[in-house]
């Protein structure tokens, strides 16, 4: 896929959605001093080239009940993935699945409410083949806004 030619006024509309997602054409035509219209046809480009691919709302685990975060490696022996696309399907604790390189094949990120609710979510994962699991403590950084910088 072919990277996007994006100006700075495009850039600095990004920035403020993925600041906040529900600002009006209007708020966001302030932020970048251009017409509503402008920057509904910004958007609406934006939007039909990919580069915005939805919009969603944050939610805090934590305040769900689900204040465990962890990371597990699998080492997926067998060519076959689909007991793995069938584990993925029935365990909404897994929140991402990377396909990775090196020893380990994926890298899960899940969600727990408890150390006994992760034991029993990764004895579910390890049926698959050899797991790694890794508790986060504290997360420094949440999702970075992607900027011109990272380029």
């Amino acid at each position: 896929m072919t990277a996007v030619s994006l100006d700075e006024t495009d850039m600095r509309l990004l920035e403020a959605l993925q600041q906040d997602g529900r600002l009006s054409y209007a708020e966001l035509a302030r932020h970048v001093s251009m017409s509503a219209s402008a920057v509904t046809e910004r958007v609406r480009r934006l939007e039909e080239s990919g580069v915005i691919s939805g919009y969603t709302a944050t939610v805090n685990p934590e305040r769900l009940g689900l204040g465990i975060l962890a990371f597990v490696r699998l080492r997926y022996p067998i060519g076959n993935y689909k007991p793995f696309d069938d584990l993925l399907a029935t365990t909404p604790e897994i929140m991402e699945a990377h396909h990775v390189t090196g020893e380990d094949c994926f890298v899960l990120k899940v969600i727990a409410g408890s150390m006994a609710h992760l034991e029993t979510t990764t004895g579910r994962i390890a049926t698959l083949g050899q797991i790694t699991t890794n508790v986060v403590y504290s997360t420094p950084l949440r999702a970075r806004p992607l900027t011109t910088k990272a380029q």
